[in-house]
């Protein structure tokens, strides 16, 4: 059964955070929410999580997980990043995107694109999102809560928590989120590509 947690969306409370944070190094799978939408996420490393991602979502080994992290240095351990990939990245978070960038040698083979050697990465505009990676100190490896057959995201915790009580550990409330997932930035040839249209503005890519 899945622990629910009230978190207010402008200043989550510290011990409620801390006692999230305290569940996800424990092994957790969470539903916490985005600037986007709710997502999925455990820790680096969590291989049964990552699998029961994967059987949540009836994904298959060619989906990009993203790993969400509280800030650029956090990201620049886990990406290439050249100079003007950089600034136009820069520019745009934290925010509504998505961006895929060939992977360092920090990032487990199996999050990678397994011919591209990618990995997805963001940095979220939301305060819960953020003091949850602050707490944790590493980023979260995420992936959009859009169940199968389903042509939305799941938007209310309650929601989450009746639907998915079985298969999550925790769900993290902080009010309605949004429908829309992240826009998707193919940077791995060093251009831009927009692979998905969506919650952020893609005219800055075009």
């Amino acid at each position: 059964m899945a622990k629910y947690f009230d978190v207010h969306p402008e200043t989550p409370q510290v011990r409620t955070i801390g006692t999230v944070v305290d569940s996800l190094r424990a092994g957790a799978l969470i539903a916490y929410p985005t600037d986007s939408c709710f997502a999925l996420g455990c820790r680096l490393g969590n291989h049964e999580a990552l699998e029961r991602i994967k059987t949540i979502r009836h994904l298959d080994d060619r989906h990009h997980f993203t790993l969400v992290c509280e800030n650029f240095a956090q990201l620049g351990q886990f990406v290439q990043v050249d100079n003007d990939v950089f600034r136009a990245i820069k520019a745009s978070t934290p925010g509504s995107y998505t961006f895929i960038l060939p992977a360092t040698r920090e990032v487990p083979r199996r999050l990678m694109h397994p011919k591209k050697k990618t990995v997805g990465v963001r940095i979220p505009d939301h305060n819960v999102t953020r003091a949850l990676l602050a707490e944790l100190g590493e980023p979260l490896v995420s992936s959009t809560l859009l169940l199968p057959d389903e042509a939305e995201p799941l938007t209310q915790g309650w929601e989450i928590k009746e639907r998915l009580d079985h298969v999550l550990d925790a769900v993290v409330d902080s009010g309605d989120c949004g429908t829309e997932p992240t826009t998707v930035v193919d940077f791995s040839s060093g251009e831009a590509e927009i692979v998905r249209r969506g919650a952020g503005d893609p005219s800055r890519f075009e």
